[in-house]
């Protein structure tokens, strides 16, 4: 057990490492040479974990879903809930930024993005296809539409919110996105009993649990009880 928990301490340790020098870099110019150096870690531990440089992407691309959240009645709410605590960790865990920016780096061409948004885009489709089965869609409602269509509209938004002040409104900003998206495609009284109040981020993300690869979702620290 100690082995397996060093090893995941090494994993993080290197992605953390990676998404740190794509930030700053862009993942063209960044070389594995930077990532060993900032992760103070041998060639052997990276290729142990990662067999090459877009691994490594890949690895930070898993970090913007790498995160389970209480379970809710409606899957509208869990779906409301996914997109108040990425917003929420954009702004607070460099990992998740730096999976988001290599989603969105143009100057990436030799890099295969289609991971990062077919995770994204899978995760709202199981949602909304859930949440038209407990009957919370309205009928017209197609589900891979509609999970493009908010795939688009938050990387649009979270974008706006970086240039315009390094995100710091983005949970703000989401709110209104539901706000508006939300009427499009929700039954009334599903709707009327959604929460998508910015505080609710921080309640669900206090409640969430972070998932390591290959290891049981664990509590995350200082766990508190949402009202």
């Amino acid at each position: 057990m100690a082995r397996q928990e060093r090893a995941i301490r090494t994993r993080r340790t290197i992605l953390e490492a990676a998404a740190a020098v794509f930030d700053e870099r862009g993942y063209t110019s960044a070389t594995i040479g930077e990532i060993l150096e900032r992760a103070g870690v041998t060639k052997g531990a990276l290729y142990f974990h990662f067999g090459s440089k877009e691994e490594l992407a890949v690895g930070v691309f898993e970090e913007q879903l790498a995160i389970a959240l209480p379970p809710q009645a409606s899957k509208l709410q869990e779906l409301v809930d996914s997109g108040l605590v990425l917003a929420r960790r954009l702004r607070s865990d460099p990992l998740v930024r730096a999976s988001v920016g290599l989603a969105l780096d143009q100057g990436a061409m030799d890099l295969d993005r289609t991971p990062a948004f077919g995770m994204w885009f899978d995760q709202n489709v199981q949602r909304l296809t859930e949440a038209k089965a407990q009957g919370e869609l309205l009928q017209h409602v197609d589900v891979a539409e509609t999970a493009e269509l908010l795939v688009g509209s938050f990387s649009g938004v979270q974008l706006l919110s970086q240039l315009r002040c390094q995100r710091q409104d983005l949970e703000r900003r989401v709110v209104v996105l539901f706000e508006h998206f939300l009427p499009s495609i929700a039954v009334p009284a599903v709707l009327a009993r959604l929460d998508i109040s910015a505080e609710r981020a921080e309640r669900m993300l206090a409640q969430g649990r972070v998932e390591t690869a290959g290891v049981p979702a664990q509590a995350s620290p200082g766990v508190v009880q949402a009202s």
